[in-house]
């Protein structure tokens, strides 16, 4: 029996996914069904209930998984200490982020971060918010980049930045004649929103209804990149993170407007599981991303 067996039994329980179990350990989910099979015939008992309505562990199988995330965690613990005596920065960390932070926000402290540790491997997945959360409760990845993160006892949440909210439009819109706009001013302006389930939308819906602002939403998408692109095209205006449209305030296919009212921002921060063993690359990872927390606006 090896520790790896153990890991990936651990993985399988807590993803009830032979394709996911695989995805993690870089296997195939062949022989992720082997690896089970060959710890079923070393101790000599069925541990998953095979049925193709419900994953479910057998008895012996769930006692198997608590002692198994002891040894692992235990495991794990020595590795890291093993680089930290040796003074080394190495491996992998799997991350999942939403697409506006990992399109837009995670490129220079990704350049910083590889310039210092070059024997680290960073894999990062573009995923919904949801699917963020999702891939870290289930050890798919081991750090996951959101906006307004949710509190849930099972994560532990580090903040890492605010980003400033702006207006922006067409720049031959009537609000980019303005170097500030009150946020009653957007009273009936058609607006190009996020999708309701996305924090992001959650959050500037919030600003609007605490500010007694009706918009009229006159298009939803899922992703930063449309929304901007239906602004370009005067579709109508939006809110969204400073940090999204440099490039397009620079090229003026974008205007932008501060919001006269008060500062508003959209809080980015790291989850991961709770009582997770953090590698030293894992770690130094999370500092850089932590650069610049006081200067929200410096990018």
């Amino acid at each position: 029996m090896q520790i790896q067996s153990l890991k990936v039994f651990c993985d399988l329980t807590e993803t009830e996914s032979f394709t996911k179990s695989a995805q993690i350990n870089g296997i195939t989910q062949s022989a992720v069904s082997q690896q089970i099979g060959s710890l079923e015939k070393q101790f000599e008992t069925l541990l998953i209930e095979r049925s193709k309505k419900k994953f479910r562990l057998t008895r012996e199988g769930t006692m198997l998984y608590e002692y198994s995330k002891q040894i692992m965690q235990t495991y794990d613990s020595l590795l890291n200490h093993l680089q930290e005596i040796k003074d080394v920065v190495s491996g992998t960390i799997r991350v999942a982020t939403i697409y506006s932070v990992g399109l837009h926000e995670l490129p220079p402290y990704m350049k910083k971060f590889l310039k210092a540790y070059p024997t680290v491997n960073v894999h990062v997945e573009y995923r919904r918010s949801n699917q963020v959360y999702d891939d870290v409760l289930s050890n798919v990845v081991d750090l996951g980049l959101v906006a307004y993160p949710l509190k849930d006892p099972r994560l532990e949440i580090i903040p890492i930045r605010n980003d400033r909210l702006v207006l922006i439009c067409h720049p031959d819109h009537e609000c980019a004649k303005q170097e500030e706009i009150e946020l009653t001013k957007l009273q009936g302006q058609r607006f190009i929103g996020f999708e309701p389930d996305i924090p992001t939308r959650k959050g500037i819906d919030k600003i609007l209804r605490d500010h007694g602002v009706h918009v009229t939403v006159a298009m939803e998408f899922d992703n930063i990149e449309t929304v901007k692109r239906a602004v370009e095209i005067d579709a109508g205006v939006s809110i969204v993170p400073l940090g999204t449209v440099t490039q397009e305030i620079a090229k003026q296919t974008l205007a932008k407007v501060q919001i006269a009212d008060n500062t508003f921002f959209r809080p980015l921060a790291v989850v991961h599981k709770k009582n997770k063993i953090l590698s030293p690359a894992m770690r130094e990872f999370i500092i850089i991303l932590k650069e610049n927390l006081e200067s929200p606006e410096k990018k």
